[in-house]
């Protein structure tokens, strides 16, 4: 991409081919575990706070909790399927990833 010709100002969404919530990549981290997950869904206010909580400054707490708020409302969902374009082939399924992670455990 960058060495191409006619490539300024152009964004690509580089997004997996699966989407998925939180509730259910918890769901699945579980199923695959065999261990209880429990995901829990906390307002923005909630989420900020336990945020500072766990030690994060205020700013950056807000700006996390802002941008989750967002991903909730389905701000990050891309179905156009670029990146897989841009490599050739499919992206890994968040449920392989997930397998490949609890493998090395």
């Amino acid at each position: 991409m960058l060495t191409q010709e006619n490539q300024a100002g152009k964004i690509y969404e580089l997004a997996g081919d699966d989407s998925y919530t939180l509730a259910e990549f918890s769901a699945e981290i579980a199923r695959q575990s065999g261990k209880p997950v429990e995901y829990k869904n906390l307002s923005e206010a909630d989420f900020k706070q336990a945020l500072i909580g766990a030690g994060l400054p205020e700013g950056f707490a807000s700006l996390l909790a802002d941008s989750d708020a967002g991903a909730a409302k389905g701000g990050l969902f891309d179905d156009s399927h670029t990146l897989s374009k841009l490599i050739g082939r499919p992206t890994t399924p968040y449920t392989k990833v997930i397998a490949a992670t609890l493998a090395t455990r």
